[in-house]
């Protein structure tokens, strides 16, 4: 866009109604909706250079190019569980190493005679909340109850 292009803007300001809301002159509203339709033109930065808040001139814009064009996203589902299912990808001694995926494979382990790290089990919920449980080899029996107090749920 040249600057030829936009020799209309600021828009004019034809009138201020009752409530204090500023008329355009419609030819230059017209034209300053094409230079937003144009591909890479900035609405913002036209909206700045208008005078207008960039809010209004995009309601313009969408008015301009009919309901067809409004977002047809589907709205979030609200009643999304609160906690996400626990599965047991294999129970214990049900799967050997070779019936698992390359990747999931895992190495002999040595003993160590370090005392045992805590287990951390770390889950991200659909809605955003975090939940972060760790327990040592002693507290096991407590992080089963707590995984099945979420399954339950």
């Amino acid at each position: 866009m040249t600057s030829d292009d936009l020799d209309f803007l600021p828009l004019k300001v034809t009138h201020i109604d009752e409530g204090g809301r500023r008329c355009f002159d419609p030819e230059g509203k017209r034209r300053l909706i094409e230079a937003c339709q144009r591909p890479g033109a900035s609405v913002s930065g036209l909206a700045l250079k208008a005078g207008v808040n960039a809010n209004q001139l995009r309601k313009w814009v969408q008015r301009e190019r009919g309901p067809e064009c409004h977002r047809t996203e589907k709205p979030l589902d609200i009643h999304m569980p609160a906690f996400v299912p626990v599965v047991e990808l294999a129970p214990s001694g049900a799967a050997t190493s070779e019936a698992l995926p390359a990747s999931t494979r895992r190495e002999a382990v040595r003993p160590s005679h370090r005392p045992p790290l805590p287990s951390r089990l770390v889950a991200q919920l659909p809605n955003g909340v975090s939940l972060e449980l760790e327990c040592g080899q002693q507290d096991t029996a407590l992080l089963t109850a707590m995984i099945d107090a979420l399954r339950s749920r």
